[in-house]
């Protein structure tokens, strides 16, 4: 670290904020995908279940039903490992969860293995960064199994039933790869667009942030994306194209309203279903795969940063044990609150536990809000869903897809239609009384929510500063590496492409890392003053990168290197 590193002090006294964490956003680029892909995938095994007259079975299928809501930002190659290994990992926890149940009735120990999956659940989820929704789901199924009657006989049936609903979780989720087997990397190169398009618009840090970081995400997923297509060449082109707009902010308004004008038409073109726009030759755009190819050849050692993730002293371990301590403190409370189904304070308390205490709070207030308010949902639809069975699949359906259509709009919006489905799903095995399950449900919510944010308040997590400071000094050894590119006098276009790509993931990790330290309670002192000077240092870098590249592409292909 450098030695003009300046400390600032965090504040001594944080509000809450009320408002803000309740505020509407505009909703998801691609919500239709994992809302329409969880209808498909639960309505078949449901059916089938309802024509076998065996609905009480339809939780072990609803386990691999709800895989379908994973990996849809992901390109194809990678979303069919990927959810291939979120089915496995829900099989996993629901055999610990049903042996566990089939073997002993001890409430306490019911609680503390709910308690210990959470937290195992959480820990691997970051660690795999598999993205939303996050361990929340693998812990509702594993938790609800846990307090479900269980005998030792029946336990490897209903892990085929969930084993088969995962598979067809699977086949819905990369069956668009038969139509569109690049609609990923458009979606994804059509965001890096637009961002650079607000930051030729509105030059700034935000939007420069903005803009790097969905680049960044467009990279990784073009690497990821598996062998180059003429598809695939043409979007690494434009991707290049909005890297080149973020060297120099335009001189003048009307410079930036056009470049924003003609990166949002790129983008509405890449992100529709005709064919990729061609743009105009752009520093390095006459060039081949700009290095992606060879970098994607080189790449590996996902087993050796997972383990780098989960190693000691990693930031994930104190929110592991986070949820650990919160899981179990609210399902012991609510036990001897009396409530019969504590798995559902487990459920709330893992559910909060965000990268920081300021992020956990705000899950806390829309959790709460949207679970009481779903609770109402569920009181007013359940005496239809009890007069047929076909009423009460159709209801769970239609909440399954609200839940996807609103839950990027805000968490609180889609919690109203995620409480009424899970507590429908409790009607399949037979009818319970409606004001028990009301009641239990609302307290349950209360004290999940009161005890899960006491913990994440008094686990602290300092290693989150810890973090900032290695993020900081990688930065540095990044640019430093970009700027010894630079320098050298026979640099390639791929070379230079690899130490700006590296760059800038440095930087993005940089941010990250930054926001959620300055999210966490009870923290030391954060050198802010140096992350500001670090990212302006490396922007500065990267314009030059940009810039050079520009230069050596055409002397490449005419020779003179």
């Amino acid at each position: 670290m450098s030695d003009t590193t300046v400390l600032t002090r965090q504040p001594s006294v944080r509000r809450i904020p009320l408002a803000a964490p309740l505020r509407l956003a505009r909703p998801s680029d691609m919500w239709f995908k994992p809302a329409t892909s969880v209808v498909v995938s639960t309505a078949i095994p449901n059916l089938v279940l309802y024509s076998l007259d065996r609905l009480d079975l339809v939780m072990y299928t609803m386990a691999g039903s709800l895989c379908a809501l994973y990996g849809h930002n992901l390109p194809y190659a990678r979303r069919a490992r990927a959810v291939a290994g979120v089915v496995l990992g829900m099989l996993a926890g629901l055999a610990v969860s049903l042996l566990t149940a089939s073997l002993t009735g001890s409430t306490a120990v019911l609680i503390a293995a709910g308690a210990l999956l959470a937290a195992g659940q959480k820990l691997l989820c970051d660690a795999t960064r598999i993205g939303p929704p996050g361990p929340v789901i693998f812990t509702f199924v594993s938790s609800a199994a846990l307090f479900s009657p269980q005998e030792l006989h029946q336990v490897p049936g209903h892990l085929a039933l969930t084993l088969g609903a995962g598979a067809v979780s699977w086949l819905v989720t990369v069956a668009p790869a038969l139509v569109r087997r690049e609609g990923p990397e458009r979606r994804a190169t059509a965001r890096a667009l637009i961002a650079a398009a607000g930051y030729a618009a509105d030059p700034g840090h935000r939007t420069r942030h903005a803009a790097v970081t969905a680049v960044h995400g467009a990279w990784q997923t073009l690497i990821a994306a598996g062998r180059p297509t003429p598809v695939r060449t043409a979007l690494e082109r434009l991707v290049v194209h909005a890297e080149a707009a973020l060297a120099d902010a335009p001189r003048t308004a009307a410079e930036g309203a056009a470049d924003a004008a003609r990166l949002s038409d790129w983008a509405r073109r890449t992100r529709a279903r005709g064919p990729v726009p061609t743009p105009p030759p752009a520093p390095g755009t006459a060039a081949e795969l700009f290095g992606v190819e060879a970098e994607r050849t080189a790449r590996g050692g996902a087993v050796r940063a997972l383990l780098h993730r989960l190693a000691p002293g990693s930031p994930l371990l104190p929110i592991a044990a986070r949820t650990l301590i919160g899981c179990a403190l609210a399902g012991y409370i609510c036990s001897a609150a009396g409530v019969g189904r504590p798995y559902w304070a487990i459920v709330t308390a893992a559910s909060l536990y965000q990268a920081n205490v300021t992020l956990s709070w705000n899950r806390t207030l829309q959790r709460t809000v949207g679970n009481l308010i779903g609770v109402l949902v569920f009181a007013a639809v359940l005496p239809l869903t009890r007069t047929d069975p076909l009423v009460l699949i159709g209801f769970c359906l239609f909440f399954g897809f609200a839940a996807e259509a609103l839950i990027t709009r805000n968490y609180w919006l889609g919690s109203v239609a995620v409480t009424p489905m899970a507590l429908l799903v409790l009607e399949y095995a037979g009818s319970h009384p409606a004001g028990e399950l009301i009641g239990d449900r609302a307290l349950d919510t209360v004290i999940g929510a009161a005890v899960g944010f006491l913990a994440a308040v008094l686990v602290t997590n300092r290693r989150a500063g810890g973090r900032v400071e290695q993020a900081l000094a990688a930065a540095e050894q990044a640019r430093a590496h970009a700027v010894r590119t630079l320098a050298a006098p026979a640099v390639t276009p791929a070379a230079l492409d690899a130490a700006r790509r590296g760059l800038t993931g440095a930087l993005v990790e940089l941010r990250e890392a930054d926001d959620t330290a300055a999210g966490e309670w009870w923290q030391r002192d954060l050198p802010q003053e140096a992350v500001l000077a670090a990212e302006q240092a490396g922007h500065r870098t990267l314009a030059a990168t940009a810039t050079r590249r520009g230069t050596i592409a055409p002397a490449q292909e005419n020779g003179a290197v």
